[in-house]
């Protein structure tokens, strides 16, 4: 029994179920807890712009052939933009076969519009394609590392490590210095994660005393289809690309279980980022490999999130009993290929997301976004929990493309969880 408690995931899973029983005994504790939570995933967010900058500069640093960058990078695009379109169609079948939102027939005239105000006019603001290009250039070099915004951060990685491949032998010191630096970061990570099971506990305590599971009655029809849809995408879509990579997907769930666990109590993928590369290292993936991909792929590879917004675009339409065309459909999933990518890093970026849509087809209304807003936090468990998951499978399957995978050492740490370096 205490062999159990040492191990993170079981502390996780003890305060995810304390947290739930303050939820559901004591609501206005539960919902008051939720400062506890944002502060764990603050703690974290504090650390990934230096830890996935220097992993980025590092690795391509030591890489030396700067081909195999571009290589590495147009393979991983590749394969998130296939992922994405599978995720994104599988979501509008499902939508049209359980029809979540049939019956409900939701007047949009009654419904108040104020709660999702903001999003809308994000969505009608964001300039397009053009907007999120230049928003990837940062104001200043240190500004993309205190602006969080992934894709900054990536940018001036890129960069640095470019410039620092060039200089070879003269920037050898300064590489070995930046490696420590990161290194160190882990190291604060690994310090901030005995603080998991308060933060997950604290999320969960929050959600169920928010919004409890008797006010979702008439919701859960759509909580439970994407659940399910996404745990579909996971085993047989996720566990046959494993497949055809030679390897398994239990093994690999079983690895980043700990991270799993708190993905799913905190609502928050980034909460795990820098655990998660550290172990597609120790699985036997290159650095250059892991630090190009698994941050791209946060803002790129984002399957769960995909599956939620083509599912809600059909629940909307089903609720308000508004008739899509094939080619209003059509439009949709070619619509969410660019916006489910160019609202990443906004606050909110799902909603976002689906107002842009949304406004995109005329017969939609956008005033239907309301009918989501109470149970987002718990559509964004299956989202997150999926994006996590998604993007693991692509950091080993893209590497194992680009022969950046030790597969020996990759079977051996899977298999057996051998987690040692």
């Amino acid at each position: 029994m205490k062999r159990a408690l040492r191990q993170l995931y079981v502390q996780v899973l003890v305060g995810m179920a304390i947290g739930i029983v303050v939820g559901i005994i004591a609501p206005s504790w539960g919902t008051a807890l939720k400062p506890l939570a944002d502060a764990f995933i603050r703690l974290i967010k504090m650390l990934l712009a230096p830890i996935v900058f220097g992993t980025v500069a590092v690795g391509i640093a030591r890489m030396g052939d700067l081909k195999e960058v571009g290589r590495l990078g147009l393979k991983a695009l590749i394969y998130f933009e296939v992922m994405s379109t599978i995720a994104l169609l599988l979501g509008l079948v499902v939508g049209h076969v359980v029809q979540p939102g049939r019956g409900m027939n939701i007047e949009t005239a009654a419904l108040d519009t104020q709660p999702v105000a903001n999003y809308a006019a994000a969505a009608h603001h964001g300039g397009g394609m053009i907007s999120f290009l230049l928003g990837i250039i940062p104001d200043s070099f240190l500004g993309a590392l205190t602006g969080g915004a992934m894709l900054q951060v990536i940018l001036i990685a890129l960069l640095a490590g470019f410039a620092l491949s060039g200089m070879r032998e003269r920037a050898a010191r300064l590489v070995d210095l930046l490696d420590e630096a990161t290194q160190m970061m882990f190291r604060i990570v690994a310090i901030i994660m005995w603080l998991a099971p308060i933060g997950a506990g604290a999320g969960i305590a929050f959600t169920v005393g928010a919004y409890g599971f008797a006010s979702l009655a008439a919701l859960g029809k759509l909580i439970i289809a994407l659940s399910v849809t996404a745990a579909l995408f996971v085993f047989v879509v996720l566990g046959l690309v494993m497949r055809l990579a030679g390897l398994r997907l239990w093994p690999l769930l079983r690895f980043i279980g700990d991270e799993i666990f708190v993905t799913f109590g905190t609502c928050s993928t980034e909460a795990v980022l820098p655990q998660v590369m550290r172990k597609m290292e120790i699985a036997g993936v290159e650095r250059s490999a892991v630090g190009l991909v698994m941050p791209t792929g946060y803002t790129f590879n984002t399957d769960g999130t995909s599956i939620y917004l083509t599912m809600a675009v059909i629940f909307i339409a089903q609720a308000t009993n508004t008739h899509l065309s094939l080619g209003n459909q059509i439009t949709i999933l070619l619509v969410l290929l660019l916006t489910s990518k160019g609202s990443a890093g906004v606050a909110g970026a799902g909603f976002v997301a689906l107002a842009a849509t949304i406004q995109t087809i005329p017969a939609l209304p956008v005033a239907g976004l309301v009918l989501l807003v109470g149970i987002d936090r718990f559509l964004n468990i299956a989202r997150a929990v999926t994006n996590l998951i998604g993007n693991c499978v692509a950091t080993l399957v893209v590497a194992r493309w680009d022969g950046a995978l030790d597969l020996k050492r990759t079977r051996l740490v899977l298999e057996h969880r051998e987690e040692s370096e």
